[in-house]
C-alpha cells in the first residue's frame, strides 16, 4: 500500500514523526538490551581475596585469568605504581573497573585518589570502612555522607562513579529507621551510589532482597560469597571470623532469591569476595555457581 501526500509539509510532518518514533523504539530495544535494569551483570573478583598471594607474588593474577574472570575490582596495588599495576592487569588481559580507597584519602585528597583511579582505567571509585569509635553514630554517618558527597561530585566530572560499600555496622538503630537510611537520606542518589556485600547485610540481620528492592537505584555493585551455617547474624559489628567466608552454595544465604533481585534492580557488577584462608580453592566454586546465573 502507498501513501500520496498532497504538500511538502505534511510529508515532513509525517517523516518528523516517524523519525521520532523509530528513534524511540530503538531506544527501548537497546534499554531493553543494555539498560540499568538488563539484568546482564558482569562477573569479577575483588582481588583483596588474594591479597597475601599478591603481596609475594604478581604471579597470583595468572589463576585469576585462568579461572575466567576479566573484571576485577582492587583495593591497594600491592607495593607497585598505579601504572605499574595496571600492566599487570593489561598482561593478563585483566580490566580493573571498580577500586576501594580509605576513607582517609577521600577526606584528605580525592583529586589524588581520582588521579590515581583514573591511571588505572577505573569506572567505579569507593570506600569500604567509615571510621569509627566501638559504635557507629549519628556524628559519624553525618560526617561521612558530606565526604560521600563531595567525593561523589568530583568523581563524576571525572566520568566515574563513586561509591560506599554496605559493612554491616549501619544497621543501628537511629530515629524510625537506622544509621544506614540516615545515610542514604543525606547523599545525593545521583552522585553516592552502594556497593551491597551480602555477607554483612545478612550478617547485621537485614535482609538482602528486600533491601535491593527498596533501593534499587542505589546499589550497583555487589560482593558475592556465601556465609557458613554456623555464623551468628544479628550483629550490627563489621566483623566476623574470615573463615565464615565459604564458597558459593555451600552457606546459609538465600543466593537464588538474592541474584535474582539484583537481576531484576540491574546490578553491573557481581564481584566474588573471599577473605578466608581458602579463598584460592573456594573461588573456583563461587565462579562456577554464579555463571549459572549470569548465563540465564
Amino acid at each position: 500500500m502507498s501513501i500520496q501526500f498532497s504538500n511538502n509539509r505534511l510529508w515532513r510532518r509525517f517523516s518528523l514523526v516517524t523519525a521520532v518514533a523509530c528513534v524511540a523504539a530503538v531506544g527501548v530495544f537497546s534499554g531493553c538490551m543494555t539498560g540499568s535494569h538488563s539484568g546482564k551483570g558482569k562477573l569479577g573478583l575483588q582481588l583483596y581475596s588474594l591479597r597475601a598471594q599478591l603481596g609475594a607474588s604478581m604471579s597470583a593474577l595468572d589463576e585469576v585469568r585462568n579461572w575466567g574472570i576479566k573484571y576485577v575490582e582492587l583495593a591497594g596495588t600491592y607495593k607497585k605504581t598505579p601504572e605499574q599495576f595496571k600492566a599487570e592487569l593489561d598482561k593478563r588481559g585483566l580490566v580493573a573497573v571498580s577500586g576501594h580507597f580509605s576513607f582517609e584519602e577521600w577526606s584528605r585528597d580525592p583529586e589524588t585518589v581520582l588521579a590515581q583511579a583514573e591511571k588505572l582505567g577505573l569506572k567505579y571509585v569507593g570506600v569500604a570502612w567509615i571510621p569509627h569509635g566501638d559504635k557507629f553514630d549519628e556524628a559519624t554517618c553525618r560526617k561521612a555522607a558530606k565526604v560521600f558527597n563531595h567525593a561523589g561530585e568530583l568523581a563524576a566530572r571525572h566520568h566515574m562513579v563513586f561509591f560506599y560499600h554496605t559493612h554491616g555496622y549501619e544497621f543501628v538503630p537511629f530515629e524510625n529507621g537506622t544509621l544506614f537510611d540516615l545515610l542514604l537520606k543525606e547523599t545525593d542518589p545521583n552522585l553516592v551510589k552502594l556497593e551491597m556485600d551480602i555477607f554483612w547485610i545478612a550478617h547485621a540481620g537485614q535482609d538482602p532482597v528486600k533491601l535491593l528492592e527498596a533501593h534499587p537505584d542505589r546499589f550497583e555493585l555487589m560482593h558475592v560469597k556465601d556465609m557458613r551455617k554456623s555464623t551468628e547474624t544479628g550483629l550490627a559489628t563489621g566483623h566476623s571470623d574470615v573463615r565464615n567466608d565459604v564458597a558459593m552454595g555451600e552457606g546459609k544465604l538465600p543466593l537464588p532469591e538474592i541474584l535474582e533481585a539484583g537481576k531484576r534492580i540491574g546490578i553491573k557488577y557481581y564481584f566474588i569476595e573471599d577473605e578466608s584462608p581458602s579463598s584460592e580453592q573456594q573461588i573456583p566454586q563461587s565462579v562456577a555457581y554464579l555463571e549459572k546465573y549470569l548465563q540465564k
